[in-house]
């Protein structure tokens, strides 16, 4: 019998072109036909139940949200013990996505929503061709050129990142720390060797997404350099997205869904997802 967990949400397994990968799967109530399916992608060093407190929202509003392990995580951490490159991360999930599809209404297309390194990936994703329709993207926690002290630290596990990684501890309900415990995983080594190729992997992968791209960053984010400038540079790149949106949270760190201000961007993402539906 399948688990179902608070909010709906149950346990899931993927078969990706012979790759497992575990994931958290929710439904709309009341066995409604979803609008459009969320793939939700969590961050370095996490795990799918990183969107746990996403979930009941965007499933009441009717989308179902499929939350996965990323590759080198979960399920798939012993079958691929150094990980896989952000780009094959990407292929895999694409494989993933195919064989969802294949057995499961998923509305109108993927919507695809990616958190710090969870982000890169989900524009990697964008950027490659693949099976399922594609609606959108909103990546939270990633930008262009990293802050220079953020380089001292690629592992969200490492030494010393705590600052960058929370920002003011302030900003999280008591007890977050805690509970945060049961979503941290090791990050796989070849994730965590690709963190200086970011700046020309986004060159590269940018000019070839597609869809309404939004980019939100917290009040405190620490990772990476926010100017004006660099923000500019950054969406410059991404010619082909119909549409490019830069949003800033305030009284938010980095780990944006576990914080105080996780209802407001979570509205945001919907409401950026209900314009991405109406778009023809």
């Amino acid at each position: 019998m399948t688990r179902t967990l608070p909010g709906g949400i149950r346990p899931y397994t993927l078969n990706a072109a012979g790759i497992t990968l575990s994931a958290l799967l929710a439904l709309p109530p009341d066995q409604a036909p979803p609008r459009s399916t969320i793939l939700a992608i969590h961050g370095r060093g996490m795990r799918a139940a990183y969107w746990n407190s996403f979930v009941p929202l965007a499933t009441s509003l009717g989308h179902a949200v499929l939350a996965v392990d990323r590759p080198g995580y979960g399920d798939s951490a012993d079958q691929l013990p150094e990980g896989q490159t952000l780009a094959g991360q990407a292929e895999t999930l694409h494989a993933a996505l195919k064989e969802h599809c294949a057995a499961h209404d998923i509305g109108a297309g993927v919507f695809l929503l990616g958190h710090s390194d969870g982000g890169k990936v989900a524009l990697h994703t964008a950027a490659a061709d693949g099976g399922a329709p594609l609606l959108g993207l909103d990546a939270s926690g990633v930008g262009y050129h990293y802050n220079p002290e953020a380089l001292h630290f690629p592992s969200t596990l490492g030494g010393g990142a705590t600052k960058l990684n929370w920002g003011p501890l302030n900003l999280y309900p008591r007890g977050t720390f805690q509970a945060s415990r049961t979503l941290l995983a090791a990050t796989p080594p070849r994730e965590s060797a690709e963190t200086l190729r970011w700046p020309g992997q986004y060159e590269a992968l940018a000019p070839h997404i597609r869809i309404p791209v939004r980019l939100t960053f917290a009040q405190h984010e620490a990772w990476w350099h926010l100017d004006a400038p660099t923000l500019s540079a950054m969406t410059s790149r991404l010619t082909a997205a119909p549409t490019v949106t830069v949003d800033h949270l305030p009284a938010a760190g980095h780990n944006i869904s576990l914080g105080h201000t996780a209802p407001a961007y979570h509205l945001r993402v919907l409401t950026f997802l209900e314009d991405c539906l109406r778009t023809p």
